[in-house]
């Protein structure tokens, strides 16, 4: 299939072989299914090397098409590529069912962690994900960035905002705080411990600046409206030209406490179903109960962030989390 012609996104989902036309075009090289390479002819080891990718979770689709149509229009000349970009679909598999993930949530499987689940579809995706990044980012001698897309399964008080793999205990630049808000991010999360996600095996195994970007409410193929998201979508396509990126005032920055975690079936979340990301936890409240166990909320600055009961044991139920300055 000419993913030039007939779309990378549909080549993806058919998992057809792809054929691309190198013809006075960027370099192309399909390294998995999915996974696309391009570099501007000329490229060197300094050249900023740009990782972007969507659909770790495959019902959360627009990302996805706006990731699709950017190597589209890079492909067809319609947009210039100044940076060695690997675009990453990441679960198609589970792009094609609309589900979230088929066995197991494949962004709690990076890190090596997809050796703890081997049985697990997502676990094989994982790897070899991490074995094409890290193909990909050992020859760079450059700028490395990873921006990976998702959009969140619940409403949002601030439905655009970016996570911050966790430094070591360093904060970001405020530049680089300026940049996501340029790109239509009006938080920021600053995670205080590592994790198993995508964005922080890039930060940490190949120190990329690396983010997990939420863009918004998840939704089915053709169900999106796309001009929520022309911030971030003229965001990435400055990136990829090689431009400078746009920047704006810094968005409010908060920090991780802590996570609830799922132990058994017991588990209670004491907030509402429909309860939204970022909402302000009353002072005293109990916010869940796990047998023995009691998270209460503190000082009536602390939020909730990604609350889901629904989870297995032993995953993470929610964030609790608190404002912090940048």
């Amino acid at each position: 299939m000419d993913v030039s012609a007939s779309g990378f996104l549909a080549a993806a989902l058919s998992a057809a072989p792809l054929a691309v036309s190198q013809r006075g075009g960027p370099l192309c090289h399909e390294l998995a299914r999915g996974v696309l390479e391009l570099s501007p002819r000329g490229a060197h080891a300094a050249t900023p090397a740009f990782v972007v990718s969507a659909g770790v979770h495959g019902n959360e689709t627009a990302p996805v098409e706006i990731l699709a149509a950017i190597v589209d229009d890079v492909l067809a000349g319609r947009l210039p590529l100044g940076v060695r970009l690997l675009a990453v679909l990441g679960h198609p598999d589970a792009l094609q069912s609309g589900e979230r993930y088929l066995d197991y949530d494949m962004n709690r499987l990076f890190c090596g962690r997809h050796a703890s689940q081997a049985d697990a579809r997502e676990a094989a995706r994982a790897a070899e994900l991490e074995a094409v990044v890290g193909e990909f980012f050992d020859t760079a001698r450059g700028p490395r960035l990873h921006y990976d897309l998702h959009t969140a399964i619940r409403g949002s008080v601030y439905e655009r905002f970016a996570i911050v793999p966790y430094l070591g205990g360093e904060r970001p630049a405020r530049q680089r705080l300026a940049t996501l808000a340029g790109a239509g991010i009006e938080a920021v999360l600053l995670h205080s411990a590592p994790a198993a996600t995508f964005s922080y095996h890039t930060s940490h195994h190949h120190a990329a600046e690396s983010y997990t970007l939420e863009l918004g409410k998840a939704r089915a193929f053709g169900q999106n409206d796309l001009a929520r998201f022309a911030a971030i979508d003229a965001q990435l396509r400055r990136l990829v030209a090689g431009e400078d990126a746009r920047e704006c005032e810094i968005p409010p920055c908060f920090a991780a406490k802590y996570d609830l975690i799922k132990q058994s079936e017991a588990f209670r979340l004491h907030l509402a179903a429909d309860v939204e990301n970022f909402t302000r936890l009353a002072a005293g409240s109990v916010i869940a109960e796990d047998g023995e166990t009691r998270y209460v909320a503190a000082d009536g600055d602390e939020r909730i962030l990604f609350p889901n009961p629904g989870v297995k044991p032993g995953l993470r139920a929610g964030i609790v989390i608190g404002p912090v300055s940048a």
